[in-house]
């Protein structure tokens, strides 16, 4: 059987969507008669290396440093080593010897370059960059970086993974002119590789909204990250503007650098119709999701690069329409209304975002069946079996 390498900074049982992703991507691998192995970085190991077995799929943790809730000049620098120090402990690993058909990374993060490189040269097969994070650029839009020194570095280690990359799969066709103005990448294979989700098993979820003050309401549920990329604020300011409709409200799920603020200004600003929780399992979305209503996609409106976010898959899965607060140009807002699967707005008022809401709240009637397009839709664009197939006919294998 040929095997292929899948790094990630994260893989399940972790509780990102990235690492749900990979996940369900490593399985098909496994179905379609190719053997995956995942290789992670782990700062909690006591040792250089363990493997282990996951639902079939073989995962190669490497001892590193911390990357994860620390501070941003720590994480560059822990991330920015990470790569050598996984070289080492993968060459004291017994899987050093195996022979691989091909690599398979992911980003975020922007730093696999020396890794993958070595992995390359020493099986002299193919590699596949899926590229889900376009970082600098993002920070720049947002305000988060200046054209400087720090720019400049994360500039040329962004290049150096697109420069070891055979094929790169960017998740919107807007993003592919972004690495064609990159001259020296002009004649690389970009396409778009939509995000990907299997479907789950039906579970339970921890959460249960009917023991909570938001029982009977129509709720709008956002699950994820809440950092600075996703502009998080506007939630807020939309919960307030309907604070006179008792039979909407907000649930927020997850975990990020706005986590902790938000929860402190949704205090601070009374309002009775949103509700925090922290981060669930995986495998309890989808149970999370039959409580809801309409799924929330929220990016900052500075980005100028183009994403469709792994949450958007799993409301589509469950059946859920989706307000999309999201940046002008997004390939999102063709999708959503091109498919009447929810709302999407590009612009900034909340009085329209509001009446947006509104709007899709009274939407949701049995005639119009809202849930069934959802669901075709993710059978249709996200299916996990359609994206392995791409990526083993790139890599040739």
């Amino acid at each position: 059987m040929k095997s292929i390498a899948v790094i990630a900074d994260s893989y399940y049982p972790a509780r990102t969507s990235a690492a749900a992703q990979l996940k369900d991507l490593a399985i098909e691998f496994n179905k379609q008669g190719i053997s995956p192995l995942v290789i992670i970085p782990d700062s909690g190991l006591d040792h250089a290396w363990r493997l282990e077995v996951l639902n079939g799929v073989r995962v190669l943790r490497l001892k590193a440093l911390k990357t994860k809730d620390v501070g941003y000049i720590r994480r560059t620098a822990a991330e920015f080593f990470m790569p050598y120090f996984m070289w080492m402990r993968y060459l004291m690993s017994p899987l050093s010897s195996e022979k691989l058909d091909g690599v398979i990374w992911y980003s975020p993060t922007i730093f696999w370059a020396p890794f993958v490189k070595r992995l390359k040269r020493n099986a002299s097969c193919r590699s596949y960059l899926i590229l889900r994070d376009i970082f600098p650029e993002w920070a720049l839009d947002l305000g988060l970086m200046r054209r400087g020194l720090a720019y400049r570095f994360f500039k040329w280690i962004e290049a150096s993974q697109y420069k070891i990359a055979d094929t790169i799969g960017v998740q919107a066709a807007n993003n592919i002119q972004y690495l064609k103005n990159w001259p020296p990448f002009n004649l690389k294979n970009i396409e778009v590789l939509q995000n990907w989700l299997s479907e789950s098993s039906s579970g339970i979820c921890s959460i249960a909204v009917g023991d909570t003050f938001l029982a009977g309401r129509k709720i709008f549920v956002y699950a994820g990250n809440m950092g600075v990329a996703q502009g998080m604020g506007v939630v807020l300011d939309l919960a307030e503007s309907l604070l006179n409709r008792a039979d909407i409200g907000f649930l927020m799920v997850g975990r990020g650098s706005e986590y902790v603020d938000l929860k402190w200004q949704a205090k601070n600003r009374s309002l009775n119709n949103i509700l925090f929780f922290d981060e669930i399992d995986s495998a309890e979305i989808p149970a999370l999701y039959r409580q809801c209503s309409i799924g929330m996609v929220i990016l900052d409106p500075r980005h100028k690069t183009h994403n469709i976010p792994g949450k958007f898959l799993s409301y589509m899965q469950s059946g859920l329409p989706v307000l999309a607060k999201i940046n002008p140009g997004n390939d999102l807002v063709d999708l959503i209304n091109k498919t009447q699967v929810g709302y999407a707005y590009t612009g900034s008022s909340v009085t329209e975002l509001r009446d947006i809401a509104e709007a899709l709240v009274d939407k949701l009637t049995p005639a119009d069946r809202m849930d069934l397009r959802c669901k075709n839709l993710a059978k249709e664009l996200f299916s996990t079996e359609v994206a392995v197939k791409q990526i083993l006919t790139a890599l040739e294998v």
